[in-house]
């Protein structure tokens, strides 16, 4: 009986999404694309995410990530002072990326995509995230994956950039633990 009463005072945690505290010295948000046929990786060293999520409850989970974008580093200063420009994320007038889900869906395969906004610059457009969740006594990993088109968001959208892949694969890493 006390067993019983044990599973069901722990019920409504396992039947809700749940609040992560994300360890952001040991998170990353990366992204990859091309310049003149060769590749180039790159990441923003400040950014905020609340993620409250548990797969067992896809209805209730949600994702809020805030990206300072001033925080670009590509490994390569004039790259990195080119697209802090107006050209590109324009720091001075617009100093956040912000997603946020709309809703999450399992497929057929058993794999999980959230859907929801990103809003680059003055530009908001609809944005699917691969989502891979791992638990252990450890700790907790979220990953997401994307690839945005740049041209979407007005990034570089004029001839002189026409050296610069439209496509960019973007990887978020998180290390989640109890809040």
């Amino acid at each position: 009986m006390h067993k019983f009463i044990l599973f069901l005072m722990f019920l409504p945690g396992i039947c809700l999404a749940r609040d992560w505290q994300v360890d952001a010295a040991k998170s990353s948000l990366t992204f990859n694309g091309t310049y003149q046929g060769g590749p180039f990786t790159g990441k923003f060293g400040k950014f905020e995410a609340t993620v409250h999520y548990d797969e067992a409850d896809l209805a209730n989970a949600k994702f809020d990530v805030k990206v300072d974008v001033a925080s670009v580093d590509t490994q390569s200063g004039e790259r990195d002072d080119t697209l802090r420009t107006a050209e590109f994320f324009d720091t001075a007038k617009f100093s956040q990326a912000h997603f946020v889900t709309t809703g999450f869906e399992r497929g057929a395969d058993g794999g999980v995509t959230a859907r929801g906004t990103l809003t680059i610059r003055d530009q908001t457009k609809p944005v699917v995230l691969k989502v891979q969740f791992a638990a252990s006594a450890q700790g907790s990993t979220l990953n997401v994956d994307t690839t945005l088109n740049r041209l979407d968001f007005g990034l570089g959208s004029s001839n002189d950039w026409a050296d610069i892949g439209r496509d960019v694969g973007v990887h978020g890493h998180l290390v989640l633990g109890a809040k």
